[in-house]
């Protein structure tokens, strides 16, 4: 790149490591070193976290339990403590936030930091990353992994390289020939399906992208072809947001049994419309639009929405809404999981101007 000066931010990807199992591990030593998998082990239960013990027999997150004790018949299986995860999680983005107040948490368990300018004022983004590293294990006795770049993106992607328990940096000058080596699979937002269709056009690495024009991208995948254009060039320039937006409030339910007449279906929505008025209440928020989720026997998703004339919250409402989503048309099989979200939420955030930070292109990484 013939540029002598571009703006570059630092950024950080922290990843706790296998973290809903390593907490279970941490508070109860008998888990240590065993295969464990947080979640349910009945026929519809499904794998949240697994430790990388129970990672070596093929154990995943989204996993059912009985695949689960099927690949690995001696896992334990625990259920999950989101409370103690969130309490854990408050204690890693408080020390975040020693080092720099740009933190965009994606869950409990992980979050970007720009420390393009931080409060300790070190120069190197590398260094933080390996303190903070070290200042979780010796403070919470949790190992993180981190991925360090001048994007989110390749930070995110960074961070998986080395795990567990280590840290990947990706240079500014490294960017463009990391991307050009990349697997398809691995660009963020490919996944299976879109990665075979790749596959059948004779894309299989981020150099192969790049050497498909626009024209031929948008033309094999709509919209999304441009994304990829500039993906691969590296023209990304989203930064660090703190305060992102909530979008959606939701809550769900999966049965035990297959549900096949709409009264217990009714029985079960009042329950989740109670659930999800509670949890507006709780992020003081309302919202307009109501969908209701259908997951079949089959594993086949159906939503139904609809846009009210005014915000809601309360548990009434909501539950008739779903009730008219609910008979708008016919339940086409069995149903085993029913949820009800709210969107459109009245949520109104004040964007300030973003400073820009023109620095040398090859700098202290």
């Amino acid at each position: 790149m013939n540029i002598n000066e571009i703006t570059y931010r630092k950024i950080i990807h922290i990843d706790m490591d296998a973290f809903y199992a390593s907490v279970e591990q941490l508070d109860n030593p008998d888990l240590r070193g065993k295969p464990v998998a947080v979640g349910g082990a009945s026929e519809r239960g499904v794998v949240s976290a697994a430790s990388y013990e129970a990672r070596k027999f093929g154990v995943r997150s989204a996993m059912s339990g009985v695949l689960a004790r099927k690949n690995c018949p001696h896992i334990i299986f625990v259920p999950p403590r989101f409370e103690r995860y969130k309490e854990i999680s408050q204690k890693i983005r408080k020390i975040f936030y020693e080092y720099t107040n740009l933190v965009e948490p994606l869950s409990l368990d992980e979050a970007y930091l720009d420390v393009t300018e931080n409060k300790k004022g070190n120069p190197s983004a590398s260094l933080i990353a390996k303190e903070i590293r070290q200042r979780i294990f010796n403070e919470l006795h949790l190992n993180a992994s981190a991925g360090i770049s001048s994007s989110k993106f390749i930070a995110k992607i960074a961070s998986d390289i080395n795990k567990p328990n280590g840290q990947k940096t990706i240079p500014p000058e490294e960017v463009i020939q990391f991307l050009e080596d990349l697997p398809i699979e691995k660009f963020f937002g490919i996944g299976k399906v879109t990665a075979a269709k790749m596959y059948n056009l004779g894309i299989f690495n981020g150099k192969d992208l790049k050497e498909k024009d626009e024209a031929f991208l948008t033309t094999h995948f709509k919209k999304s072809g441009s994304h990829y254009y500039n993906l691969v060039r590296g023209n990304f320039y989203s930064k660090v947001k703190p305060n992102r937006e909530r979008k959606s409030v939701a809550a769900e339910h999966t049965f035990i049994k297959n549900l096949t007449s709409e009264i217990f279906m009714l029985e079960k929505l009042e329950k989740i419309s109670k659930e999800l008025e509670q949890r507006l209440e709780k992020s003081k928020v309302s919202g307009k639009t109501i969908t209701l989720k259908i997951k079949y026997s089959d594993f086949k998703t159906q939503t139904r929405s609809k846009t009210l004339p005014y915000f809601v919250k309360e548990k009434a409402v909501l539950f008739e809404t779903v009730k008219e989503l609910l008979f708008q048309e016919k339940v086409l099989n069995s149903v085993r999981l029913l949820g009800i979200s709210v969107t459109n939420l009245n949520i109104h955030s004040k964007k300030k101007p973003e400073k820009s930070i023109n620095v040398q292109l090859k700098f202290e990484f």
